[in-house]
């Protein structure tokens, strides 16, 4: 081979040398996507937004539904719901609060009976009696016991009327019951009555043989009193009528 051949094909081999090295240049500086830019790189600014779809800001900050009110379209779906709520909260109410009284729809009164109310006790369905008692000294207890076949209101105190008196005992005011006396039928109500005083500075005393009970309403009573009767004097006073003995007692 001549040395005019070789420095031919050595030029040849430099000049493929360089065209190689030139192509895996421009292969590294292309990354797939393009040549690079010269200002700021694609991936950086993409990072600084949230990726996926853009939301509106509004919405994003407060989520309609589940009946909470929203600042974007979704407000009305959630007034919605919250408003239908409401509605049926209200007319569930209203169909309670007027729709059923004791099952019928009719005003109940006070004795559980419907459409009705409360009779008062008097002498044509109850029986009285008057029974002398040891403690407190100088007392008669008086027993009212409903024997008609409905509920009867004991309203009041007793209107006692010893013999021929002109006048009836005052009532002890601190004896007022909280609530009206209510028998039902076979049940009892009491009273007491303070005969005379106990330590004897009662004046104008004398003996009583018998007995009218008045009530508020309707037709009284005669109960039996001792045989010996009772003695009485200016001290005698009634209590109002009481829903337990005890209490009949207690003045």
């Amino acid at each position: 081979m001549s040395a005019r051949t070789a420095r031919t094909a050595r030029t040849r081999f430099l000049a493929a040398t360089a065209i190689t090295l030139a192509a895996l240049t421009l292969t590294a500086c292309n990354d797939g996507n393009g040549v690079r830019g010269e200002g700021p790189s694609d991936t950086s600014a993409s990072s600084a937004q949230p990726s996926g779809p853009a939301t509106d800001a509004g919405s994003t900050a407060k989520p309609a539904g589940n009946g909470t009110a929203s600042s974007t379209g979704g407000s009305t779906g959630g007034s919605g719901n919250s408003g239908g709520s409401k509605s049926t909260s209200t007319a569930a109410g209203s169909t309670q609060g007027s729709g059923k009284k004791n099952g019928t729809g009719s005003k109940t009164g006070s004795t559980g009976q419907t459409g009705t109310r409360n009779v008062a006790c008097d002498g044509s369905t109850t029986k009285t009696t008057a029974t002398a008692v040891s403690r407190p000294l100088n007392h008669l207890l008086l027993t009212v016991t409903n024997t008609g076949t409905r509920n009867c209101d004991l309203t009041g105190y007793p209107i006692a009327r010893f013999a021929e008196a002109q006048s009836v005992p005052p009532v002890a005011e601190e004896t007022h019951p909280q609530a009206v006396v209510t028998l039902a039928p076979g049940e009892s109500g009491y009273a007491g009555v303070l005969l005379s005083a106990a330590d004897g500075s009662g004046s104008n005393g004398y003996t009583a043989k018998t007995l009218e009970i008045g009530f508020d309403k309707g037709r009284s009573a005669t109960p039996a009193l001792p045989a010996k009767g009772v003695y009485i004097d200016d001290k005698l006073t009634v209590t109002y009528w009481q829903q337990d003995l005890d209490g009949a007692l207690a003045y």
